[in-house]
C-alpha cells in the first residue's frame, strides 16, 4: 500500500471521517489520494487556524479528528489551535505535508522554510505543544503513523506528523489487521487493590463528595461517575470546563466548583468533605476562585493512569475501569439526601419587552431557548455567561477555558457541526470573539449547516473593559453589519438574521423555525456586562498587574452596579 493510502486508512479505522485543512503544494499529494480513494471526506477551511480549531471541536464530539497543513507556513498557522487542543486535552492529528525527503537528504533550498538548509525547526516548535512528534520516511512510516495514532487517542493530548511530498505514493508493506484503537490493560492487582482502597474510604465517610474536570469526559468515565455517585449517593460538582459532563438534573449535582465564586452549598459539599474523590482537578486562576480552591488535605486524586491515594501512587491502572471497581465495592446507600440543584438564570421578573436590551434580560431570555441534547459554545468574554445557564439533559458544552484563545469558538463550531449534524449547535459569541475567525462562517454556510448564532455586539472587548480601560480605545473594534454577514458569504443563503435591540426583538427571533442557520445580533451597551464577568475581570486586574497596577485609576475598570 503507499504510504499516504495507508495513513488515510489508519485515520479511518481511528473512526476519524473528516479531514479538515488548507491546500498547499506540499500537502496535495496527500489531498489527491484523499480524492482518489474516498476514504475520508475533505473539509476545507479559510486558513489553517480554522482548522484546528474545526479539528479540536470534532474532536471533542468524536473522540480523535485530523487536520493537514502545508509545511511551515501552514504548520504555525495551525500551532495555536493545535496547543489549545494540548492544553483542553483534546486527541488531535496534525498532518504537515513538508518539504521533500531529497531535498532535506540533499540540503537543498526550498520555498515555505527558513533557505539556511534546517529542516527541525518545525518539529521543535511541535514538540512544545504535542505528545509526539515525527518526520514519516519509508522506513518508518507504518510504525510512526500506528504509534502517533494511539498516542493521541490514548493520552487525550495532539500530536504532529510531517509527511515529505515525495514519499506519500511510495509502496510499503503494511498490516492486514485494522487498527485496535483500546487502552493497554491495566494490572489486575493494582486496580483491584486501587478500587478497593477508594471504596473504603468513601464508605467510611460522613460527607464524601466527587470534584469532576473535563478529563472524566476526555476518558469516557462520566457514566460511572454518575453511577457511582447515585450508589452511593455522593454529591458530585463539577470545574467550569466540565461542565454539562454531568447531567446537570441529575439529583446529585452540586454545582460548579470556583472556590470562593462558588455557591455556598457547592462550595461546602467539596471543601468540607471528609472524602473527596477528584477526579483529574486542574486549577488555574479562572476554576479555582483565583487560587481560592482549598480542597481537603486527604483528596483522593485519580488521572486518566494513575491514582494518588494517601501515601499510595497507584499505575498501571485506567481512570474507567478503576471507577467500575469501586461501583462494585462501595454499598448501596439510600441515607443521604439530594444535592441542593442550582437556581435557574430564568428566575425572575420577566423583562419589559419594549426596554432596552440588557446583558441580565438577554441571558434570562436564552436560558428559556435550551433543548436536551444542545451543544453550546461560548468564547472568551460576556459570553461566559453561559455557564451561570442550568442545562437540560444531555447537552455538550464546548470552550476553551484553559488556554483561552478568543475566536476559538466559530472554527470548533464548525468541527461539531461536521461530527454531529443531526443536533443542535448554538454559538454565543461576543463581536470582537467573533472578528477573529469569521471567515469561518463561509464554510458552515457552504456545507448547509444551519447553527443559531447569539452575537454580542456591544463595540468591543467588554471582558477586557473589565480588566483595564473601560472606554479606552484599545479595547474598541470597528462595528461591522454582523447580520448582513451570512448573504455576504452565501448570497443564496436561506439563512435567518435578525438585529434585535430590545426584549421584544429578541423573542421574536427566538420563535423563528430553525430549518436553516439563524443569525442573532444583540446591540447592547459596550458597559454592560454579567456581574460574574466583571467581578472575574476586575480579580483578575488585581492577579496580573499588582497592586501598582494602573486598574486602580478612576474609571479604569467596568465595576460590578
Amino acid at each position: 500500500m503507499t504510504i499516504g493510502e495507508f495513513l488515510l486508512r489508519r485515520l479511518e479505522e481511528a473512526g476519524v471521517g473528516h479531514l479538515f485543512g488548507v491546500p498547499g503544494d506540499f500537502n496535495l499529494e496527500l489531498l489527491q489520494q484523499l480524492e482518489d480513494t474516498g476514504t475520508m471526506k475533505w473539509v476545507g477551511t479559510c486558513n489553517e487556524l480554522n482548522a484546528s480549531y474545526a479539528a479540536d471541536g470534532y474532536a471533542r464530539l468524536k473522540g480523535l479528528a485530523a487536520l493537514t497543513v502545508t509545511n511551515a507556513v501552514g504548520a504555525l498557522g495551525a500551532i495555536n489551535g493545535v496547543a489549545g487542543a494540548y492544553a483542553e486535552h483534546v486527541p488531535v492529528i496534525c498532518i504537515a505535508g513538508s518539504i521533500p525527503l531529497r531535498s532535506i537528504e540533499r540540503g537543498l533550498g526550498m520555498h515555505h522554510s527558513m533557505g539556511d538548509g534546517t529542516w527541525d525547526r518545525f518539529l521543535g516548535a511541535f514538540a512544545q505543544v504535542t505528545a509526539a512528534q515525527a518526520r514519516l520516511t519509508p522506513h518508518n512510516a507504518v510504525t510512526e503513523i500506528d504509534r502517533l495514532i494511539l498516542t493521541a487517542w490514548r493520552e487525550k493530548l495532539p500530536v504532529y506528523m510531517e509527511l515529505p511530498s515525495d514519499i506519500a505514493y511510495l509502496d510499503v508493506e503494511v498490516p492486514t489487521a485494522p487498527l485496535v484503537m483500546a487502552q493497554p490493560p491495566g494490572d489486575p492487582e493494582r486496580m483491584r487493590s486501587c478500587a478497593e482502597a477508594i471504596a473504603s474510604r468513601l464508605s467510611a465517610a460522613k460527607s464524601p463528595a466527587i470534584l469532576v474536570d473535563q478529563d472524566a469526559d476526555r476518558y469516557g468515565a462520566a457514566a460511572e461517575v454518575t453511577e457511582l455517585a447515585a450508589k452511593a449517593q455522593i454529591p458530585v460538582a463539577v470545574t467550569g470546563p466540565a461542565k454539562a459532563v454531568i447531567d446537570e438534573t441529575f439529583p446529585y449535582y452540586a454545582g460548579i466548583y470556583n472556590g470562593k465564586g462558588s455557591a455556598p452549598s457547592t462550595r461546602e459539599a467539596v471543601d468540607g468533605s471528609d472524602c473527596l474523590l477528584s477526579i483529574a482537578y486542574r486549577p488555574i486562576d479562572g476554576t479555582s476562585g483565583d487560587f481560592t480552591a482549598k480542597l481537603p488535605a486527604n483528596t483522593i486524586h485519580a488521572r486518566g493512569h494513575s491514582f494518588d491515594i494517601g501515601e499510595d501512587n497507584y499505575q498501571a491502572v485506567t481512570l474507567k475501569e478503576v471507577l467500575r471497581g469501586v461501583i462494585d465495592a462501595v454499598p448501596q446507600v439510600t441515607s443521604r439526601p439530594a444535592a441542593r440543584q442550582p437556581t435557574a438564570a430564568a428566575a425572575g421578573t420577566p423583562a419589559d419587552g419594549s426596554a432596552k436590551l440588557t446583558q441580565a434580560a438577554y441571558w434570562q431570555a436564552l436560558q428559556g431557548y435550551l433543548r436536551p441534547a444542545d451543544v453550546l459554545f461560548t468564547d472568551n468574554g460576556t459570553s461566559y455567561a453561559i455557564f451561570g445557564f442550568d442545562l437540560p439533559p444531555d447537552c455538550t458544552v464546548v470552550a476553551s477555558v484553559t488556554w483561552g484563545s478568543i475566536g476559538y469558538s466559530v472554527g470548533a463550531l464548525l468541527g461539531t457541526l461536521t461530527a454531529a449534524p443531526e443536533r443542535r449547535h448554538l454559538l454565543f459569541v461576543g463581536d470582537g470573539s467573533f472578528q477573529e475567525t469569521a471567515q469561518e462562517l463561509s464554510t458552515i454556510l457552504r456545507h448547509g449547516h444551519k447553527p443559531v448564532i447569539f452575537l454580542i455586539n456591544n463595540g468591543g472587548y467588554t471582558i477586557e473593559r473589565g480588566y483595564m480601560g473601560k472606554s479606552d480605545t484599545y479595547n474598541d473594534i470597528a462595528n461591522w453589519a454582523y447580520a448582513d454577514l451570512p448573504r455576504v458569504f452565501r448570497p443564496d443563503t436561506t439563512a435567518r438574521s435578525f438585529v434585535v435591540k430590545t426584549v421584544a426583538d429578541l423573542q421574536g427571533a427566538l420563535s423563528a423555525p430553525n430549518d436553516t442557520m439563524i443569525f442573532i445580533e444583540s446591540v447592547m451597551d459596550p458597559h454592560d456586562a454579567p456581574a460574574a464577568v466583571i467581578h472575574s475581570s476586575n480579580n483578575g486586574a488585581e492577579l496580573d498587574y499588582g497592586p501598582r497596577g494602573p486598574q486602580h485609576r478612576a474609571n479604569a475598570q467596568l465595576k460590578p452596579a
